[in-house]
């Protein structure tokens, strides 16, 4: 393809972003499936341009609307021309030259466009004169939330979250070893590395195509993040025991979950969306998983809730896995384009509807059992905000601390808390992350165990519809 024949491409995408629903990396999978004439060597070509785009819309936009271009007739094609001029250094000639509405090219400069790239040719992406959020690739209301959490670290942390992130890829250890997936991957050409905190991690420095693998078809591997492994590993989930993974998703901590298990023991894996248990099954079928169960849930408050509860000493779950949905901030460098589909209305939502699943799921958890929290987000409001909170209103609950838990079950000091885990890419290369563990306190022996709220309706649930943010972004393979 032609430069401009890929930039073309480029704003067809980011337009196609603007107007769906679903997360940046589907559609331009959707895009790439539906045009298979554009070649292997394009595809990554015309993917870093969108996420270009996408990383550093707020700083592009502040120089369309220092320009005066802020209200032009296509806003897309404006931050396209910006991005050009400004992140990759495109002389105007060249620009200029791609745009001539040839076959395949994009349209000519309108007189605007025009002015616009010749006043910002050889200027810099960043200037002195942006405000915080804009001169961070952060929205403006998101800005004072980030700023609590780090302070005058909020550069640093925002500059490692603005990054392309790497592949990093679990070894399921029902199907071999991570040496055998070492050996196999550099077999195939890639250059993997262990990872520094997870034992069955790898990681790759850039996407692959692992897919047509026979490590990844065999169920070998899984592309997860580190901290996602870890959130697992955590949960110290062991064979015999029953589990609930109460937000399963598409199945990537359910994998990760019995794989520890061993198939031996109960898994039950719930999620409002019967789509997503469809798709986790073909995972689960590949890993080589036997010992889970799907169960589609109509909200947080279905009546299956209630009747798994434990009763006296019988019945509820060893461990409650809750990766509960949030902004989703600690995916951003694989999720850009989700920095810009949230408001503050949305994170008020997401604080009810957070507390609300983790009261509900809490129901679940057997005297000595626990109860773990993720989140891959970095507000307190998401994270240590419900951590505390949930400890206020269940006083037969009490705080199991991560330290204690990583010992157990990672071996060594825990790098990102004593009693929460916080990852993030800056601090640990990893995705952003949060983990709290509770145990249920074991009921006197002359009282009956009581089974947690029972939230008025449960007969009755109320549908759960809020999805803020791309389902578990963190167990998917980046585009870029």
């Amino acid at each position: 393809m032609t430069p401009g024949a890929r930039i073309a491409a480029a704003i067809d995408i980011l337009a196609a972003i603007d107007e769906a629903a679903r997360p940046a990396d589907g559609t331009a999978a959707e895009y790439f499936r539906k045009r298979r004439y554009i070649g292997a060597k394009d595809r990554p070509a015309i993917a870093a341009q969108v996420y270009a785009v996408l990383r550093h819309r707020a700083a592009l936009d502040w120089w369309l609307a220092r320009d005066g271009a802020g209200q032009a007739a296509d806003t897309t094609r404006s931050r396209v021309i910006a991005a050009l001029m400004l992140i990759d250094g495109v002389p105007f000639g060249e620009i200029a030259a791609c745009f001539d509405g040839g076959r395949f090219q994009p349209e000519e400069l309108t007189a605007a466009e025009a002015g616009m790239a010749r006043r910002l040719s050889g200027g810099t992406l960043r200037h002195k004169a942006m405000p915080r959020a804009a001169a961070n690739d952060i929205p403006d209301w998101l800005e004072p939330y980030l700023a609590q959490v780090y302070g005058a670290a909020l550069e640093t942390e925002m500059a490692a979250l603005n990054a392309p992130a790497p592949m990093d890829l679990r070894v399921n250890p029902l199907k071999g070893d991570r040496e055998a997936a070492l050996a196999a991957l550099a077999a195939a050409g890639l250059t993997p590395e262990t990872t520094r905190w997870s034992p069955l991690g790898i990681r790759l420095k850039a996407r692959a195509p692992i897919s047509g693998l026979d490590i990844f078809r065999s169920g070998l591997i899984e592309v997860q993040d580190e901290a996602s492994q870890l959130a697992a590993l955590l949960a110290g989930a062991r064979p015999g025991m029953r589990v609930v993974d109460f937000c399963a998703g598409a199945g990537g901590k359910t994998l990760a979950l019995a794989a520890t298990m061993r198939n031996r023991g109960k898994l039950i894996a719930c999620d409002v969306a019967a789509w997503r248990l469809d798709r986790a099954g073909l995972r689960l079928r590949r890993a080589g998983v036997s010992n889970v169960e799907r169960k589609a849930l109509s909200s947080e408050r279905d009546p299956w809730v209630k009747r798994h509860a434990p009763k006296g000493k019988e019945g509820g779950f060893d461990r409650v896995f809750v990766d509960a949905p949030c902004l989703g901030i600690g995916t951003w460098r694989r999720n850009p384009d989700a920095k810009w589909r949230s408001g503050p209305d949305d994170l008020a939502e997401l604080v009810v509807r957070q507390r609300d699943i983790l009261a509900s799921a809490a129901r679940l958890v057997k005297p000595g059992g626990r109860l773990v929290y993720a989140t891959c987000s970095l507000l307190r409001e998401e994270n240590e905000d419900q951590a505390e909170g949930f400890l206020a209103a269940h006083p037969d609950f009490a705080l199991y601390p991560v330290a204690r838990a990583w010992e157990e079950t990672i071996r060594g000091a825990c790098p990102g808390g004593d009693n929460f885990l916080r990852l993030t890419p800056a601090g640990h290369g990893t995705d952003g992350f949060f983990v709290a563990m509770f145990e249920r306190q074991p009921a006197p022996p002359s009282a009956s165990v009581i089974p947690g709220p029972d939230p008025e309706g449960d007969e009755n649930p109320e549908p759960m519809t809020t999805d803020f943010c791309a389902p578990y972004p963190h167990d998917n393979a980046p585009l870029q």
